[in-house]
């Protein structure tokens, strides 16, 4: 089924007035992109300042209010009334329409993710597509969590796994999302992993792509956080989230840390990784590597002495 989007783009100080027709003559959703403030929105909703570069690069001074409309509603009736209605207001805009496939919302990202390698010995292969390699391949599909090793974020930490991953280590993946990087440390040689998401969409689709990947006997993913979940001592650690998260549970991570263990932090926006590296630091942990890859960055500690 096709709906309609019909696309109103606005200067940011019209945008209420804008909202206000389109409210008036939908009936179906309304979707308001604004990013004039979007670093305050995303933490103050969110407590996150992980963003996609996408969105960062979006127009900060005009809006675009979407409305769409169902497969049975007449565009040529509807149309000419919202013009009407924003011409009577007197504001400057611009409207434009698109087809929207129903199914698109859910799978049209699946175009954007293809096999890549990654390190020396990786290759991520999504669920759906075939690819010839002699490297180790995980084969994922993330669904709805985040990890699918195209973000900078994600393929920073599976390219330091990818370095130091030697065979028998025991490793602890906070905020697990899909799964990638345990997976990853398994098909790596690791011998046994843990990750804990507060998500329990993201525990159910970790647990799933362990599955695809033969590696379920080994992989423990549990719902909570790493107060409440972590057992014993690792020798690998990761934290693929934010960097406000990140200086939260720092102060925890020492004393999981079997000896000669690593903690791999990463989701960590360049501009905060100052602040980042001092907190590491005052949390008993010394950040030996620093990687950075277009605007991200991604810190590897050990214990200090």
């Amino acid at each position: 089924m096709e709906w309609t989007d019909i696309t109103i783009t606005v200067p940011q100080k019209y945008a209420d007035t804008a909202e206000a027709i389109a409210t008036m003559v939908a009936n179906g959703g309304i979707y308001i992109e604004d990013y004039s403030d979007l670093e305050q929105q995303a933490w103050e909703i969110a407590h996150v300042d992980l963003i996609e570069q996408d969105l960062l690069d979006q127009p900060r001074d005009v809006v675009k209010v979407h409305m769409y409309l169902a497969p049975d509603e007449n565009l040529a009736e509807v149309l000419p009334l919202f013009r009407e209605r924003l011409d009577a207001s007197g504001i400057e805009y611009t409207l434009s329409t698109t087809g929207v496939e129903q199914e698109d919302w859910q799978n049209a990202w699946k175009k954007y993710y293809h096999a890549m390698d990654i390190g020396q010995r990786l290759a991520i292969v999504p669920g759906w597509e075939e690819y010839q390699t002699d490297r180790t391949v995980i084969t994922m599909d993330p669904g709805m969590a985040f990890g699918t090793g195209t973000h900078e974020t994600t393929s920073l930490c599976l390219e330091v796994l990818d370095a130091r991953i030697k065979g028998g280590e025991r490793m602890l993946d906070i905020g697990t999302g899909s799964g990638i990087l345990a997976i990853a440390a398994l098909k790596l040689g690791a011998a046994e992993a843990e990750g804990v998401d507060i998500d329990p969409m993201c525990v159910r689709t970790a647990g799933e792509n362990a599955q695809r990947n033969g590696v379920q006997d080994r992989f423990k993913v549990l719902v909570g956080d790493l107060s409440d979940k972590a057992s014993g001592v690792y020798n690998i650690i990761t934290a693929n989230i934010v960097a406000s998260a990140i200086l939260s549970l720092a102060p925890h991570v020492p004393a999981l840390m079997a000896p000669g263990a690593v903690f791999i932090a990463s989701g960590i926006i360049d501009t905060r990784k100052e602040e980042v590296l001092e907190g590491l630091r005052a949390a008993g942990l010394d950040p030996f590597e620093v990687h950075e890859k277009r605007g991200w960055v991604c810190i590897v500690c050990r214990k200090e002495d």
